[in-house]
């Protein structure tokens, strides 16, 4: 059973996907960002440009046949201008929506090798223990790739391979589109798939570079709640491990759910079962838990909340809330402050 929301909007970590991959390409000197929408255009775009990375720039191209990946690869290189065409050393990057968990230098060092090789397409790849579902590289005899083949139309042998290909591509652009009008939608799903510009280009006697991705969580696509649920996992881990890592205490980590757009002071401590979400921030010392679930509120250098919840609250320094409170939205204390086993509204 499919999701009716579009998946780039589904959220990890308070983020939407898509939104995880525009903030790694954002720590790229990119010239231009083109995203390619499809259903529910105007939502996604309007998530997009209230937030997407500060200085971002987005061009929006609709994909309006939804005819796989090589219909959206051909119409995302209809949003750059024409004075890019016929540049032999430009590059474009391209990216699925649902690919959360990519990192930044993983990116950079696609680039580079893809520049090094001074290939016609650089693919990103990974060596997962369970490969159903993902396309294959299939390499020459000479160990270089040669094409990629979907699960869905691959051999028994074909679907013994380990290696799949991540949907992340450098391409030298002046043959990406002459690649993509030699796409044909002879296959079991009836689609263009960008994966076949591998097979178009390396005929054409194009040269093909890979690069094999250190961790394959980067590769995991996000194509159901199951695979959501992982994603969401994997970004908390990856969240909790960098305040850990800033001086902020955490009991249990493991119970301990962090939005990435919250921001944390120094020698905080966190116990088990806090929720931060949103623009949630925490002053230096404060200590949270166990079981407080905060949206975008302010807490106050050294204020002690336990079994309470508050949205969209002013918590002063010092203060202690709870157990069992409830600060209403706009509700502000006063530094020093306590408050019990109640509600506390904003002032009328």
């Amino acid at each position: 059973m499919r999701s009716s929301l579009p998946k780039p909007l589904h959220r990890v970590c308070g983020r939407p996907l898509v939104l995880h991959v525009l903030d790694a390409l954002a720590e790229l000197p990119v010239a231009r960002v083109v995203v390619v929408v499809g259903y529910r255009s105007v939502e996604v775009t309007k998530t997009l440009r209230a937030e997407a990375p500060a200085g971002m720039r987005l061009e929006f191209v609709e994909q309006v046949r939804p005819l796989g990946t090589g219909e959206a690869a051909a119409a995302g290189l209809t949003g750059f201008p024409e004075s890019y065409e016929g540049r032999e050393d430009g590059d474009v990057l391209v990216l699925p929506g649902d690919a959360p968990l990519v990192r930044p230098g993983t990116l950079a060092a696609l680039v580079r090798a893809h520049r090094t090789s001074e290939a016609a397409a650089t693919l990103l790849t990974a060596r997962v223990a369970d490969p159903r579902g993902y396309g294959r590289v299939v390499r020459a005899k000479g160990g270089g790739v040669s094409r990629i083949v979907e699960d869905v139309d691959a051999s028994e042998e074909e679907r013994e391979i380990d290696e799949i290909a991540t949907s992340i591509y450098c391409f030298r652009h002046s043959v990406l589109a002459p690649a993509l009008r030699r796409l044909s939608p002879d296959n079991a799903q009836g689609e263009y798939y960008l994966t076949d510009v591998v097979a178009v280009l390396h005929d054409a006697g194009h040269p093909i570079g890979s690069l094999l991705v250190p961790d394959p969580a980067e590769a995991a696509g996000v194509n159901d709640r199951s695979q959501l649920a992982e994603a969401e996992a994997e970004m908390r881990r990856r969240v909790n491990t960098r305040w850990m890592r800033r001086g902020v205490t955490m009991v249990d980590p493991g119970h301990t759910y962090l939005d990435t757009t919250v921001v944390i002071g120094e020698d905080v401590t966190i116990l088990p079962g806090v929720v931060l979400e949103g623009a949630t921030r925490v002053g230096a010392g404060a200590s949270l838990g166990p079981s407080c679930h905060l949206v975008d509120c302010e807490v106050g250098a050294g204020a002690h909340l336990e079994h309470c919840t508050a949205r969209q609250a002013v918590i002063g320094d010092d203060a202690e809330v709870g157990p069992f409170a409830v600060l209403e939205p706009g509700t502000r204390l006063a530094p020093g402050s306590r408050t019990g086993a109640f509600f506390v509204g904003a002032p009328a």
